[in-house]
């Protein structure tokens, strides 16, 4: 089968790493023919734009909706986006209408590759992928622009002949909606085996950091946001754990759009020695920087953004054998196996996420079970694996 993928995004982001970027490598792998039409951040300046990436063509042939320079991401004025949105949308329909390929597999259904999706089918079925509840997660400068957003996330069940989710909440969403249960795939988050399954090097990373051995380290590796992520509640959270462990390190990867606000808050409460800051890192690093954590973490807050996302940080550091302290949210609590492999919280309540940090940060004997529970069982996160359910929506290409 040839397949488009449509994707919005880049395919370094969060759902480019952990989902559309290994799905487009592991289709390919069973001989599919794959190219992944795609937007960047920087796009005007990207080169190349167009390679070759383990048998799949990834062509970017736009600018995202939003800018990232450094550790920050950047919002165009309203007049702007919707100028950038459009010219991309075009780019990317054009793009699609000239491929010879037999489907196309939207991506994370905005505003824009959604729109070129349905300009260029011509006759060709259309599958959708759903990754987040896209009118929810984003940042919005006007209600307009969320009613933009989500008239073309729900407008998928009116063309797409299947769904594939990495939710319950969102599988669920979509029912409320009308789409029939029988055309939606279940498929959560995942992790490429070649990145996991070898040796890592912790000693350049912790120097880097001026971590030695006995330093406790929380990690939290994602974007950061107060909106999307509760950043700021976890920085609530280690200011307690900072009072009971003032050795221990909480050590910040990712970009977004409240760094500026997020490192004022670490002055503010009297931490700023101990976060670190790591900005970006390349997404082959990850898997070492969460092995040389103690614990890692995923801040939430009890609401529909957590419970419409698949976090990559739990399933890459329950790859990796770190235990993680999140919320109990969403499917969290069945990534965490009920608690095996890591501590469920009350969400949004920064004391409770603190308890639970110090409860791994104490407990090298229970540290050490869970490592192991989550080392024993990370085979269930790998997208060689999970690649198998994905293709199931494209059974329903012979459905009426």
């Amino acid at each position: 089968m040839k397949i488009a993928f449509a994707v919005p995004q880049s395919l370094d982001s969060p759902s480019g790493l952990g989902r559309f970027g290994p799905l487009a490598r592991e289709l390919a792998q069973r001989g599919h023919s794959v190219t992944v039409f795609a937007l960047h951040y920087d796009w005007p300046r990207l080169s190349p734009k167009q390679y070759n990436d383990q048998g799949v063509s990834v062509v970017y042939v736009g600018q995202m909706h939003v800018r990232k320079t450094g550790p920050r991401k950047l919002y165009f004025t309203p007049g702007r986006l919707l100028a950038v949105s459009l010219a991309s949308a075009m780019r990317m329909a054009v793009a699609l209408g000239r491929s010879d390929t037999d489907v196309i597999q939207l991506c994370k259904p905005q505003p824009i590759n959604a729109l070129a999706a349905r300009l260029a089918r011509r006759g060709r079925l259309v599958f959708c992928d759903c990754d987040d509840y896209e009118a929810a997660t984003n940042r919005f400068s006007g209600e307009w622009q969320r009613r933009i957003v989500r008239y073309f996330e729900d407008g998928v069940r009116f063309y797409a002949r299947g769904l594939t989710v990495n939710t319950r909440f969102t599988f669920n969403r979509y029912v409320a909606l009308g789409y029939p249960p029988q055309r939606i795939v279940y498929v959560p988050n995942g992790v490429e085996r070649r990145r996991f399954e070898v040796p890592f090097a912790l000693t350049p990373w912790r120097q880097r950091w001026g971590l030695d051995e006995q330093t406790p380290v929380v990690a939290y590796v994602g974007t950061l946001s107060t909106l999307s992520h509760a950043v700021d509640l976890l920085l609530d959270a280690f200011a307690r754990v900072a009072r009971q462990r003032p050795d221990a390190r909480l050590l910040l990867v990712g970009s977004g759009e409240d760094y500026d606000a997020l490192v004022a808050m670490a002055h503010k409460l009297g931490i700023a020695g101990q976060v670190i800051f790591a900005g970006r890192q390349p997404a082959e690093d990850i898997p070492a920087i969460l092995a040389l954590a103690t614990v890692s973490v995923d801040p939430v807050r009890d609401d529909t953004i957590a419970a419409a996302r698949s976090p990559l940080k739990v399933v890459e550091s329950l790859a990796v054998g770190t235990p993680v302290v999140t919320g109990d949210v969403g499917d969290r609590r069945e990534m965490l196996a009920g608690g095996i492999t890591g501590i469920l919280v009350r969400p949004g309540d920064s004391a409770a996420l603190a308890d639970g940090l110090c409860a791994v940060l104490d407990d090298p004997t229970r540290r050490a079970q869970m490592a192991l529970a989550a080392q024993a069982g990370r085979a269930h996160w790998y997208w060689d694996r999970l690649v198998e359910d994905f293709v199931r929506i494209y059974d329903f290409a012979a459905l009426p």
